[in-house]
């Protein structure tokens, strides 16, 4: 209050005008003024005939009362709106296979409780997620890891198995190899990103280890299409286990574990030291309910590795 004051009276050029600017009396301010200056040790102001003027002090401590006014300013806004969410926009970024964690319309759900917020959700390769959001096109988002970092807060919350798929039940009979993996012929799924998306990453780190390489004979988009390629015979994939539970996977495939057991982790994701705003912090939250409530229920596959609390830390970060 008193940096208000202050500043109220830098711009009024009177305690009288600063007074009624901010609804208080003239001896209030003074007071205010006259205790700031005791605990800066330095004048503040010189009394002219009719008006104020700011002393050397004054005038290098007036941006940072303008700032530190702002600041607040706005930090009480954001409290208003996270008490009444009356306005704002939402931007979350979602990896492309949420449906099969989530079983919800986020979308849908955050409207029905916030009809009066605007939401932006932006679905794609966990790659690029991460990377709109360090450069803050998108607040937040869920992805699969490993991403890369840089400039980023990371919240690991879900992880879930990936699997060897193939068309053959004899190849599905017994863990497979890095090795295996990497001869047979194979069609994978998100050709835009290849190396970039975190599922191929681990697989190329592993095939690396072992002097291997993976060289898929057929690279597509989507991994509808890359399952309907494995059932015709064209090749071998992988496939998260929640997606086996999906409607996605055709009744003629074949699952079997890695021989070291492969995970992707879902993680939420922000902008490192990045306040979020309320409309965000709200859709954040909606998504880790989604996930917990969905990993519940027998079509869940997913194994929740984070705690409510270490949601509501990573958010206040």
């Amino acid at each position: 209050m008193q940096l208000q004051a202050f500043r109220a009276a830098a711009l009024c050029g009177t305690f009288t005008a600063a007074a009624e600017k901010l609804g208080m009396s003239q001896p209030a301010i003074s007071d205010l003024i006259r205790r700031l200056e005791v605990e800066l040790g330095a004048k503040l102001f010189v009394r002219g005939s009719r008006t104020l003027h700011l002393t050397s002090a004054g005038e290098q401590l007036l941006p940072h009362a303008e700032q530190a006014v702002a600041s607040a300013a706005l930090g009480a806004q954001a409290v208003q709106l996270q008490v009444e969410l009356g306005g704002g926009t939402a931007t979350f970024g979602l990896l492309r296979n949420a449906d099969f964690y989530l079983n919800a319309d986020l979308a849908k759900r955050f409207r029905t409780c916030y009809p009066n917020v605007r939401v932006r959700l932006v679905g794609q390769n966990s790659a690029e997620t991460a990377n709109d959001i360090a450069r803050g096109m998108l607040e937040a988002g869920l992805v699969t890891l490993p991403i890369d970092d840089t400039g980023l807060d990371v919240l690991p919350v879900a992880r879930d198995e990936v699997l060897f798929v193939t068309a053959d039940p004899v190849r599905a009979r017994r863990r497979v190899s890095i090795r295996a993996f990497a001869a047979g012929p194979l069609v994978l799924y998100d050709a835009h990103y290849a190396a970039a998306d975190p599922v191929r990453r681990q697989l190329n780190e592993r095939a690396q280890l072992d002097g291997q390489r993976i060289d898929p004979v057929v690279e597509v988009e989507y991994l509808s299409t890359a399952l309907s390629l494995v059932t015709e015979g064209f090749g071998d994939s992988v496939i998260c286990a929640a997606a086996t539970k999906s409607a996605i996977m055709p009744d003629e495939l074949h699952t079997a574990s890695f021989e070291e057991p492969l995970f992707e982790t879902l993680a939420f994701v922000k902008r490192r030291g990045h306040l979020l705003s309320p409309a965000t912090r709200a859709l954040v939250e909606l998504a880790w309910d989604a996930l917990c409530a969905y990993q519940d229920t027998p079509a869940g596959a997913a194994e929740i590795v984070a705690e409510h609390e270490d949601v509501q830390a990573f958010l206040r970060r």
